[in-house]
């Protein structure tokens, strides 16, 4: 049995065709009667809050998803009693047994409907912007959720008072402003002890005007900072011809469907009215008198901690030219404007089931229903019962998820790494929940608006999350699909996902790849890297257009290499240029050290475990010049042996994404040692003592068990801020492990 807090055990996941809803004391399915539960907690219970939820975040920032771990624990948790496989070698068994005992514990954690449900937190600027839309509507969360919320961001301060981008970021103006105001919004009085400290740091680097223009935005809804003071957004964009490079179509859609809402709000100038809480953090934000500031100064000011990106000449040329726009533009085009805008916003809300892509459209996306239909209307109401979704209990408190979860990433990985080798054979009943959930999960039809506001199409595409959710993604269709193969092969379950499905994810994974050869996230390339340049974002890189990256690349090739094994006659030939033409794009984005860069995680032990899985599938079949390959691989083995500990594992931190340069972890991290093993045997490497002392790394640091370390913040997103994966310290294990047995 695992150690459960009382706190804790007030709180329960509940899981519905992959939705998660965290619900307070619950007696029943229905959400309203959780949320009536939780606006009735005690004074005992808040207490109970602070004392049970209080987390070092200094000795690791990062949960180990305890809440929910150790309840599914201690309910489903039995050793393994089925028939085991013994070998001679002592060593050999040790795998054998920790793989065995991996899966076991792992599969306690998978959910009835199939997926394994996990801690997908990290960014620190999330919930501030889902507070600002309760707050401003006027539709506060439930006591028992505030008090968790309270608590979440004071575990997350950090030594100097300030808070980061993320969980494991140096202090920000971004992070300590958003922060501090939303511990204001939840109640918390200004002479609190650690806020008055937060204040001398926000004092001591500038004051609240140095805040990036995401946080100037947010701040403008609050009526804490003025309208002026921003670059305008310049909603008539939305109405130019959809040829031009610059129609905000062509942009990624996370950045489209950010600044679709906020050139909503910015076009009608949405903010709180003044009372006595906004009145005082006028007071306590600035370092000067809030009716002094010449706010038209402030557009560019930016606390130089802040600043990841430095706009280029060409934005400071548009933002001169949009700015003195707004002193003449013609009030009926501004309609015309904010009127193709809101109903852009009704499409994203229905064609999202009001999910929205992200967490950040999500509360902004709250703010403008709430606005333009009222606080009573069905629209808005939709909103706030899917707010619910995005929020996540750790033991660290209650976060805001960077998504509705990773519910179908996580399981189509969970899936391919049992079967990697046939002792996942023996978890046939895991394996069927998890095609159940697979199957579930393709996208099976078509927006009647997909065409219409811009979306790629998708019938037979795998999402990220949730189909619900219903944004398609090119590696999460590929991921779909070759776990879809290999349960089939596993001879384990009854083939629902049929023929036609599978070709139908298969024209969408041809449907996606670019011109470069290479794969995107989630739409095709709409324009040219010097859109870049029109970037207003300082503290993101690379966000105007969907690059191709190595790992979407990588994962799309592998799917179609093992599609050609299985329906060698569908496509053939469209999809054996695809594989060629996608190899070369992999092998062009090789480093000269071997390594590849990863967009998605930390970061170049992941990219170099997807590019040479690729390169090593297809090596010897025709697709590219085997001489190539052959040293393509050689020199991405030599970097990761180069970069191999003592111990015999690897680790990297987040400042590898952000620095672009491999940077060494303290100490080995089990996901970074998995990916690098799980590469090395890819390439099937000679030294097999390399393999081997990471191989006793992965088993030292297993539990009795069976579960890994919650070590280091293993994912990233737009080369600046971290995001939890908290399944991966037990999926790249096992995988690894089941590599090795097999």
């Amino acid at each position: 049995m695992l150690k459960v807090k009382s706190g804790w055990k007030n709180w329960q996941l509940l899981t519905e065709k992959g939705r998660h809803i965290w619900a307070f004391k619950p007696g029943s399915s229905n959400i309203n009667e959780h949320l009536q539960n939780a606006d009735n907690v005690t004074d005992e219970e808040v207490i109970q809050f602070t004392e049970d939820f209080q987390f070092d975040k200094f000795s690791n920032p990062n949960s180990g998803d305890k809440v929910y771990r150790h309840a599914a624990i201690n309910e489903k948790f039995q050793a393994f009693a089925g028939k085991i496989l013994q070998v001679e070698s002592s060593e050999a068994q040790q795998a054998i047994d920790a793989l065995v005992k991996g899966i076991n514990y792992y599969s306690c954690l998978q959910s009835d409907d199939g997926h394994w449900p996990g801690d997908y937190g990290g960014p620190l600027f999330l919930l501030p912007g889902l507070l600002i839309a309760s707050y401003i509507s006027e539709t506060p969360f439930p006591k028992a959720h505030r008090e968790m919320m309270k608590v979440y961001l004071f575990n997350h301060q950090n030594k100097d008072a300030g808070w980061g981008m993320h969980i494991e970021g140096e202090s920000t103006m971004f992070g300590t402003v958003m922060q501090y105001v939303s511990l204001r919004i939840l109640g918390v009085d200004k002479n609190h002890e650690q806020l008055i400290k937060a204040r001398e740091w926000i004092g001591d680097n500038g004051g609240a005007t140095g805040i990036p223009s995401w946080g100037k935005f947010y701040l403008s809804i609050l009526n804490l900072y003025d309208w002026q003071g921003f670059n305008s957004l310049f909603p008539e964009m939305w109405l130019f011809p959809k040829w031009l490079p610059v129609h905000p179509w062509r942009y990624w859609c996370h950045t489209r469907m950010v600044y679709l809402p906020m050139a909503y709000c910015y076009a009608e100038r949405i903010k709180v009215p003044e009372n006595a809480l906004i009145l005082s953090l006028r007071q306590e934000l600035y370092n000067e008198a809030f009716e002094t500031i010449d706010w038209p100064k402030q557009r560019t000011t930016v606390c130089e901690k802040d600043c990841y990106t430095t706009p280029s000449p060409v934005l400071k040329w548009m933002n001169f030219f949009t700015n003195n726009y707004e002193k003449c533009k013609l009030p009926w085009l501004r309609k015309k404007a904010t009127d193709y805008i809101l109903k852009y916003l009704n499409a994203e809300d229905e064609q999202t089931n009001y999910l929205n892509i992200g967490p950040v459209n999500k509360a902004i996306n709250s703010i403008c229903i709430w606005h333009a239909y009222g606080k009573d209307s069905e629209q808005f109401k939709k909103h706030v019962a899917r707010w619910y979704d995005y929020l996540w209990v750790a033991e660290d408190g209650m976060k805001m998820s960077g998504y509705n979860g990773s519910q179908l990433w996580d399981t189509a990985f969970s899936t391919r790494a049992i079967l990697e080798s046939d002792l996942g054979k023996l978890f046939p009943a895991t394996l069927e929940k998890s095609y159940q959930f697979i199957d579930l999960s393709q996208i099976k039809s078509e927006h009647a608006t997909h065409t219409e506001f811009f979306r790629h199409p998708m019938i037979g595409s795998w999402p990220f999350s949730t189909a619900e959710q219903g944004w398609p993604v090119a590696d999460c269709t590929a991921e779909g699909l070759s776990a879809t193969l290999a349960l089939h092969h596993s001879g384990l379950v009854k083939p629902i996902i049929d023929e036609q499905r599978i070709k139908q994810a298969i024209d969408t994974l041809l449907s996606y790849q670019n011109a470069d050869g290479g794969w995107a996230t989630y739409e095709l390339t709409r324009s040219a890297k010097w859109l870049e340049k029109l970037n207003p974002s300082e503290v993101f890189a690379d966000i105007m257009i969907d690059y191709s990256w190595t790992e979407c690349t990588a994962a799309c090739v592998i799917s179609l290499l093992e599609i050609q094994e299985d329906y060698p006659e569908y496509k053939s030939s469209e999809i054996h240029k695809a594989v060629s033409t996608g190899l070369s794009f992999i092998v062009k984005q090789q480093k000269t050290d071997g390594s590849w860069y990863g967009g998605w995680a930390v970061c170049f032990t992941y990219a170099t475990w997807f590019g040479i899985e690729a390169i090593g599938k297809a090596k010897g079949k025709g697709y590219c010049d085997d001489a190539i390959l052959v040293d393509s691989i050689n020199k991405a083995c030599a970097f990761l042996v180069s970069r191999q500990k003592t111990d015999g594992g690897w680790g990297e931190t987040f400042e590898s994404c952000s620095k672009l340069v491999y940077t060494e972890a303290a100490t080995s991290q089990v996901v970074n040692t998995a990916w690098a093993l799980l590469a090395l045997m890819a390439a099937n490497f000679g030294d097999k003592k390399i393999i081997e002392n990471g191989i006793n790394m992965l088993l030292k640091r297993q539990s009795d068990i069976g579960d890994w370390p919650q070590e280091n913040i293993s994912g990233v997103f737009n080369y600046n801020c971290m995001i939890t994966y908290s399944n991966y310290r037990n999926i790249f294990p096992i995988w690894a492990l089941s590599r090795y047995c097999r």
